[in-house]
């Protein structure tokens, strides 16, 4: 029987341990960032051991870093955090993306950006989004402060295989459509723990045609289906995205030769399959507390089925039979590892037609990175952004998870491009509606939810985002 693109990946990794058991896997990238990382860094320090690869480390700072002024940094334990791992990777060895430089960003960012997140690697980082990088066809995971250590001190990590889940993606996106809708439809569909135990391969004609980014948006957010690993098949397209990157390989042709090989047999086994046809699929949005609380654009709240929906319309102050328009949105936060790469500024800018934020909201956009920034602002799309009303701000994972100073106060409803909508993520006591870009842009300009698909007359009939 055939293998998976996981199974090959990780067979090639694995130094020790029986299959079925906790295997020792090499890990060939490292990212860290201010939070997660002071821990492992002191526990080598005391005992007096080096970093085993510090050239297979790189850092930046993303969690607590200001959006506002990047400089001034007025929380204490932030501040902390961030000169700890200025020192710790000065005294290591390690590269930091540091505060202000050309290249910091959200940690999810800056590997693909600089062409270090590679096909075929063993990527990790303290951080559950990190299943974004598998869409390069990595092992790309989450792990926790104490496997943080582990990785500084070794260069491996303990894990037990899981088994294998395929989502077969077919059909043809309608314009407004999105692969943020695809996963939020998978999630809503299946529940947030439909992938525990598996790592998540997507394929099939529609992940074809996805762009890179679009990609990462799936990935990313597999960790919200239950899955630790999210992986996509390298192609075309991912070897084009690498191309002449700061830390793309020197052997170029070698590597791609290599990256070609990287796929499912055809007869590869899954332990679980889907197949899903998004031909007829529709804009989706959140209105509860969890990413499986969803539904399409044009879909009635439902009636309570239990203790966590009557839970949820209490804390967002919402009703069954409610329409997605009715909710009274006071913010939008355009932003996060989920959605705030160049073709997210992009395709929002296409709902914007010369229109104006609505009187009542209040909409700020946070590129992921100052990569991002530099590119939207040498484009002129952040100076539409910033004549329509929003604010334009410094990259960083800011009201993401809400601990740098970008909160949604509380009770307020926001439109959000992150990941997760659980009480209190973006603040305390703060509404979180997830949805794509272009819906969250829409949102802010008609000041209410709105139906991406619908709005054909104030979009450019070229999908431009250049038309007056």
């Amino acid at each position: 029987m055939g293998k998976t693109l996981f199974d090959k990946l990780w067979d090639q990794h694995v130094l020790a341990g029986e299959e079925g058991e906790a295997q020792l896997l090499y890990v060939d990238l490292h990212l860290i960032h201010e939070v997660t990382s002071p821990q492992g860094f002191e526990s080598l320090r005391l005992a007096g051991r080096p970093l085993r690869a510090p050239e297979k480390t790189l850092a930046t700072i993303d969690h607590n870093v200001p959006t506002k002024d990047i400089f001034n940094i007025r929380d204490l334990i932030a501040e902390k955090q961030i000169e700890t791992l200025q020192k710790n990777c000065q005294d290591f060895g390690v590269e930091l993306l540091d505060n202000g430089d050309d290249y910091q960003g959200i940690v999810h960012m800056i590997g693909p950006e600089q062409g270090i997140t590679q096909p075929g690697k063993t990527i990790v980082c303290g951080d559950s989004h990190t299943a974004s990088h598998g869409a390069f066809g990595t092992i790309a995971f989450g792990i926790g402060s104490s496997e943080v250590e582990h990785v500084f001190a070794t260069q491996c990590i303990w894990q037990k295989k899981p088994k294998n889940l395929g989502v077969k993606v077919t059909g043809q996106l309608q314009p407004g459509v999105y692969s943020k809708d695809i996963i939020l439809h998978l999630i809503s569909e299946y529940g947030t723990d439909f992938g525990t135990g598996y790592a998540l391969e997507f394929f099939g004609p529609t992940i074809e045609d996805l762009s890179m980014e679009a990609r990462i948006t799936l990935c990313n957010m597999a960790i919200e289906f239950g899955a630790k690993f999210g992986v996509i098949r390298p192609d075309e397209k991912t070897i084009d995205y690498l191309k002449d990157r700061p830390h793309s390989p020197k052997n170029w042709d070698e590597a791609v030769e290599y990256w070609k090989t990287l796929k499912s047999d055809e007869n590869a086994h899954y332990d679980e399959l889907l197949e899903i046809d998004v031909t007829d699929l529709s804009p989706y949005v959140t209105w509860g507390t969890t990413p499986a609380m969803g539904l399409p654009y044009e879909a009635s709240f439902p009636n309570v089925r239990d203790h966590s929906d009557e839970r949820a319309y209490e804390y967002m102050d919402l009703k069954p039979g409610m329409t997605f328009d009715e909710i009274p949105l006071s913010y939008v936060f355009i932003g996060s590892c989920t959605n705030s790469r160049i073709e997210d500024l992009i395709e929002g800018a296409k709902y914007l037609k010369g229109r104006k934020v609505a009187p009542h909201i209040d909409a700020y956009i946070v590129p992921g990175s100052r990569q991002v920034k530099l590119q939207a602002e040498e484009m002129g799309l952040a100076q539409q952004y910033i004549d329509a009303g929003f604010k334009w701000r410094e990259p960083g994972c800011s009201s993401c998870i809400a601990m740098n100073g970008d909160i949604i106060p509380p009770k307020k409803h926001c439109a959000s491009t992150t990941n997760r909508n659980f009480e209190g993520r973006q603040g305390p006591e703060s509404r979180t509606h997830l949805c794509s870009p272009a819906m969250a842009v829409l949102a802010t300009v008609k000041g209410h939810f709105y139906d991406t698909r619908r709005d054909d007359q104030e979009v450019a009939p070229d999908g431009t985002i250049y038309s007056a």
